[in-house]
């Protein structure tokens, strides 16, 4: 099975201002992602650093509608000597700090994906080899091209 990552402006998107092409195309990609982990195609990983991130939410329904999907995911990593390793090592690179121990948690879990709406991020993470760093959309469209190809 494979094991996908979203950080949380993943999760975000759909709350986020519609209005933009690219935010609705990702928000549809991202909600099709979640049915697709609802229905076992894909296991979704969580982590202690989504839990930190997402208590700090102020808007109580945005959080909720975040922390239900804890209990969906297979894997749920905690911080630990490893991941604040890992994360230093990302930090070195430019990563943001909290991006940094989101990538490690997702490393940590076994991810193969991990999913993201912040281009920076992408960007920074394009060679890194124990986890593909990709939009929703990306996500989606490399899949479909694999599939395409059998």
């Amino acid at each position: 099975m494979m094991f996908i990552y979203l950080d949380i402006c993943c999760f975000n998107r759909p709350f986020d201002d519609q209005s933009q092409l690219l935010i609705r195309i990702q928000t549809e990609a991202k909600l099709f992602i979640q049915e697709s982990i609802r229905q076992g195609v894909y296991s979704l990983a969580w982590s202690a650093i989504l839990d930190l991130e997402n208590i700090a939410n102020p808007d109580m329904e945005r959080r909720d509608a975040i922390q239900a999907w804890r209990s969906l995911a297979s894997v749920d990593v905690n911080t630990s000597p490893r991941v604040e390793s890992l994360a230093e090592e990302f930090a070195a690179k430019g990563v943001q700090p909290m991006d940094a121990l989101h990538v490690a948690s997702a490393i940590e879990a076994g991810a193969t994906w991990f999913l993201t709406t912040d281009r920076a991020l992408m960007r920074k993470m394009k060679r890194e080899s124990r986890v593909i760093v990709a939009d929703p959309v990306d996500f989606i469209r490399t899949l479909q091209e694999a599939n395409d190809e059998n």
